[in-house]
């Protein structure tokens, strides 16, 4: 198919917007109208089961192992997270969300316990050395 689409332009000053031809395919479209079919158009429905996304606290876990161990909590949060881990890559949604969930909790209470324990290791030495 060969397409020749010239364009004409009207001088600039002029006022007039440009004045363009028109393809072959447009005109036809124009004056037969949109394609006509006798036959009512179906629909498909296809259903796709999304992945759920079980966080599994991995790095959280080995955070509070690694820099906030309060009674070896983050050692057994970072146990827990592991088997989330394994259940998720077994395709265990639901085993896997479960273990997702004790994770969070426990990191949760490892965070709490790691900072009071912080600031009871800051704030102790300064009152015993205040008090001499």
């Amino acid at each position: 198919m060969n397409h020749t689409v010239q364009t004409f332009f009207s001088p600039v000053n002029s006022g007039q917007p440009p004045n363009y031809e028109m393809l072959k395919e447009e005109h036809e479209v124009a004056v037969l109208g949109a394609p006509h079919n006798p036959a009512t158009p179906t629909s498909t429905v296809i259903h796709i089961r999304s992945e759920t996304s079980v966080p599994d606290h991995v790095v959280w876990s080995l955070f509070n192992t690694l820099f906030m161990n309060p009674c070896c909590l983050g050692f057994i949060v970072f146990a827990y997270s592991v088997k989330s881990m394994d259940r998720k890559m077994v395709g265990d949604l639901t085993g896997a969300q479960a273990y997702a969930s004790t994770v969070k909790c426990l990191n949760i209470w490892a965070l709490i316990f790691g900072i009071l324990m912080t600031i009871l290791l800051i704030v102790i030495p300064v009152l015993i050395f205040q008090a001499y």
